[in-house]
């Protein structure tokens, strides 16, 4: 039950996808939220098992993946934001024109997806160290993964709420064009990030 919630914090904690997922559900309905969000899923179940496996002493991801998955993904946010900010239109500007694709990106390439998943799964942890082995692993994984279930089905409700869409509806271009801002400063960050890491270990 503790990595069944720590799993629907895991998605409910707002960040670049949960701007998406408001995007898509108030200009293209709860379809293309739960398109976008369905396939985001696959990078946020690789990434929680991958913390999971690193917890119970399976495997260690090294720096470079990261750095590299942070250019990757700072890129297409920036690209994302730039579209963003050009977008034309009264209230349903568009941005993300195909949400299979762009939910496949934003879950696999995010930077920030194991770090944060492997802290909080070992603060979750840390009280149940004798269920810390590889026999564990599966049913560990599945908590998180039916945690992640329960919370999209939150944002899917929540983004399509009629008053959500019509607050979107009415000041879309806006929020769209702020969205934006906000996606290009994420990228910028995982960009600086990422430099700054493989520098780091150039100097050492």
């Amino acid at each position: 039950m503790t990595t069944f919630v720590a799993g629907m914090l895991y998605v409910l904690i707002p960040g670049p996808a949960t701007l998406a997922a408001l995007s898509l559900s108030a200009t293209d309905g709860r379809g293309a939220c739960v398109r976008f969000l369905g396939c985001h899923l696959v990078g946020d179940l690789m990434w929680s098992a991958a913390a999971i496996l690193a917890i119970v002493g399976v495997s260690q991801l090294g720096p470079a993946l990261f750095d590299t998955l942070g250019l990757i993904c700072g890129l297409y946010l920036i690209y994302l934001g730039v579209k963003a900010l050009r977008s034309r239109g009264t209230g349903t500007a568009r941005f993300i024109k195909n949400p299979w694709r762009s939910g496949f990106l934003f879950g696999l390439t995010n930077p920030k997806a194991y770090p944060f998943a492997l802290a909080m799964f070992t603060a979750v942890f840390s009280r149940f160290d004798e269920a810390m082995s590889l026999a564990n692993a599966l049913p560990l994984v599945a908590a998180a993964f039916s945690g992640f279930l329960v919370a999209t089905a939150c944002v899917v409700l929540w983004t399509g709420l009629p008053i959500t869409r019509k607050i979107f509806q009415r000041y879309g271009t806006w929020i769209t064009r702020a969205t934006g801002l906000v996606f290009i400063a994420f990228g910028a960050k995982s960009i600086s990030d990422a430099i700054n890491g493989f520098r780091g270990r150039a100097t050492a």
